[in-house]
């Protein structure tokens, strides 16, 4: 007499967090807090890191293999030195028996980098196989980033809105110090970056004691059409803050560190310039926005 072997319990939904990744210790901190937080939101689930840029991760493969450079930085969360791409993640975590995966997005707007993550995952998830059950996923979701993305489902406005919120203290911080606001993005040339534009429409409709500004170091608006806005509110003295969710290299080098940076030429403008720098993902309100848009993932919207 033979009896049927019980199923085998199919292990919870499986979370990838891609993000486009950071070489600096020192900024890691926006990309761990969120981690973190998910963690803590979906104890059941394996959560696991991704960086998208192909650079970034032959750099921290590199700093891997190097003994000194390891112990020079204790700090440096193991799971960094074994970073992979979103594809090979996604891959690992099916191949452990995970067929439910969301991926999150951590990036701030719906630009080239998210279509390119998007396309990836709609591929995965299109994947047929002639039975149904060795199909590699029951699920597979993306979570929108932090400014939403185009359509009503959710409404676009309403990301922005829950965006505005979550800064809050940034509008503190600078009216504390009586200066305006002034965040750098990062943008996109080829695709639109009217979302910067929506969230500081509407940051100046929730704040309107503040001055707040938002450029960006591709796209519109840039160093060059931000100074025109400045000089005609006649902006004295500037908090500056990196719109991202790490202060690594742009926040480092383009906006407070070269001699072509931000700073530099709103100094030569006559401005009074204090930096900040720390990524908006160390920023707990924001960081909670990839939770929100991971339960939706979760769910299947």
């Amino acid at each position: 007499m033979s009896m049927e072997r019980p199923p085998i319990p199919e292990p919870p939904p499986a979370i990838v967090l891609a993000s486009f990744g950071t070489t600096r210790t020192e900024a890691l901190g926006g990309i761990i807090n969120i981690k973190r937080r998910v963690e803590r939101a979906f104890p059941d689930h394996a959560v696991r890191l991704a960086f998208t840029s192909n650079q970034v991760r032959k750099v921290w493969q590199k700093r891997r293999d190097d003994p000194a450079w390891r112990q020079a930085h204790p700090q440096t969360p193991p799971e960094v030195y074994e970073v992979q791409g979103p594809l090979a993640a996604i891959a690992n975590l099916q191949d452990q028996g995970h067929r439910r995966v969301a991926v999150q997005s951590l990036h701030i707007f719906a630009g080239e980098e998210y279509a390119d993550l998007q396309a990836m995952v709609r591929a995965l998830a299109g994947i047929k196989t002639i039975k149904p059950k060795w199909t590699p996923f029951a699920s597979l979701t993306l979570g929108r980033p932090a400014l939403g993305q185009p359509g009503e489902d959710p409404p676009h406005a309403q990301d922005i809105a829950r965006a505005s919120a979550a800064l809050a203290a940034d509008i503190e911080l600078a009216q504390a110090k009586g200066a305006a606001l002034v965040y750098m993005g990062h943008g996109n040339p080829t695709f639109s970056t009217g979302a910067y534009a929506e969230l500081a429409r509407r940051l100046r409709q929730d704040y309107p004691q503040a001055r707040i500004f938002i450029g960006v170091v591709e796209g519109f608006p840039d160093l060059e059409q931000l100074l025109e806005e400045l000089q005609a509110a006649g902006v004295g003295r500037i908090l500056l803050k990196p719109l991202m969710i790490v202060a690594g290299d742009h926040a480092q080098n383009d906006m407070c560190g070269s001699e072509e940076s931000w700073k530099i030429a709103l100094v030569k403008a006559g401005h009074q310039v204090e930096c900040v720098m720390s990524g908006l993902g160390e920023m707990d309100p924001f960081a909670d926005l990839y939770v929100e848009n991971l339960r939706d993932a979760l769910a299947g919207r």
